[in-house]
C-alpha cells in the first residue's frame, strides 16, 4: 500500500464502525506546504524500532526510524520526533507503555510495530496477538494520524527461525487485514527481500545491522511516497568458510546470544528491563552521524539509486 504525501490517511467517514475521528492536528496536515504533510512523528515498538543492531558512537542506537525521522525532517520545517520503543517488550507490554503516551504528544503520524516478540514464542497464537494488534491500532487512528504497521520479514531463508514461517505468515495476513480495514500504511517486511541475507544482520541474528535498518528505512520511505536519494548499499561478500569454522562459529553465537535468550524465559527477565525509551519526547531532528559498520567498509558501496 501506498500513500500520496499530500493526502494522509484520514477517515473521512465520520461514522466509520470503528468510531475514528480525526482531530484538527492531523486533519491540518493535508494543508502543510511541502514534500510531505507531516510535522510530529512517533515511534512505537520494541528493539525493531528503537534501533538495536545499529550501535552509535556514544553507545546509543540509531535505527530505521531515526533514518527516517531525518529524512522526512530535512524536507520540512518545524518537525519533531519521539521515539518510545523499548527492547524486549512484548505487544500487551507495549500497548499499556506507549499507547497513550503517544496519543498524549498528538502526532500526526505514527509507525507501530508489535507482536515480533510474541510471535517467536513458543505456544503464541498469531491469532490472539493480531487481536490486541488490532485493538491497538483502533486507539491509534482515534486521533487521525497515519499509522505505519509491519508485516514481519520471511524467515525461509535463516535456519534459527525457519520452523515458526507458517506463524509468521498467518501473523501478516492479519495484519495486512487489519490494516485495510483502518486504512493503515503497510511496510512489507515480508516483501523485503534484499534482506532475506545474513549480512544484513548484526551478530545476533536476530537484529538488523546498520543495513539492515537503512533497507527497513528506504521501505517506509516508499510506503509513504516520500521522495529520497537513500541509495541502496550492497554488503561485503561473506568470507569462505569450512565446515569446522562454521560450527565453532554457530558455537560462539549460542554461548553468546541463544542461552542468555533462554535464561532470560526462564527467569521471567526481558533484555528491556530497566531500559527506558531513548526519545520519550518530540524533539528536532539533527542528522546523525553513522556508527561503525559491522560487515566493513565496502559495505556502504551504493548500486544504485532511490528517489
Amino acid at each position: 500500500m501506498t500513500l500520496d504525501p499530500h493526502s494522509p490517511r484520514t477517515p473521512q467517514n465520520t461514522t466509520d464502525p470503528a468510531g475514528i475521528r480525526p482531530d484538527d492536528t492531523a486533519a491540518a496536515a493535508a494543508d502543510n506546504p511541502g514534500p510531505h504533510p507531516w510535522r510530529r512523528y512517533v515511534a512505537l515498538g520494541d528493539s525493531f524500532t528503537e534501533g538495536i543492531g545499529d550501535p552509535l558512537p556514544d553507545g546509543g542506537h540509531r535505527g530505521w526510524a531515526d533514518r527516517v525521522a531525518e529524512v522526512l525532517a530535512a524536507q520540512v520545517e518545524d518537525f519533531a520526533y519521539a521515539n518510545l520503543a523499548v527492547r524486549g517488550k512484548l505487544i500487551g507490554q507495549i500497548v499499556a507503555d506507549q499507547i497513550e503516551p503517544a496519543l498524549a504528544l498528538h502526532p500526526d503520524l505514527i509507525t507501530f510495530s508489535a507482536g515480533g516478540n510474541d510471535v517467536i514464542r513458543p505456544g503464541t497464537d498469531p491469532d490472539a496477538v493480531a487481536q490486541q494488534f488490532e485493538d491497538a491500532v483502533v486507539r491509534l487512528r482515534g486521533q487521525g494520524a497515519t499509522v505505519v504497521v509491519f508485516t514481519a520479514i520471511d524467515t525461509e531463508f535463516t535456519p534459527v527461525f525457519r520452523g515458526i514461517r507458517g506463524k509468521v505468515a498467518i501473523y501478516n495476513e492479519n495484519i495486512r487485514a487489519i490494516a485495510d480495514r483502518y486504512d493503515c500504511v503497510v511496510a512489507d517486511q515480508w516483501g523485503l527481500k534484499e534482506v532475506q541475507d545474513m549480512r544484513f544482520f548484526d551478530d545476533d541474528r536476530l537484529h538488523y545491522n546498520a543495513l539492515g535498518h537503512h533497507e527497513v528505512a528506504r521501505m517506509v520511505l516508499r510506503a509513504l511516497n516520500v521522495p529520497n536519494d537513500l541509495q541502496p548499499m550492497q554488503p561485503q561478500a561473506l568470507p569462505l568458510m569450512n565446515w569446522r569454522a562454521a560450527r565453532e562459529k554457530d558455537l560462539v553465537w549460542a554461548r553468546s546470544y541463544l542461552m542468555p535468550w533462554v535464561l532470560r524465559r526462564l527467569r521471567h527477565q526481558s533484555s528491556g528491563d530497566h531500559v527506558v525509551a531513548k526519545r520519550p519526547e518530540p524533539l528536532p531532528v539533527v542528522t546523525l552521524a553513522p556508527g561503525p559498520d559491522p560487515t566493513g567498509p565496502d559495505a556502504r558501496r551504493p548500486h544504485g539509486t532511490e528517489v
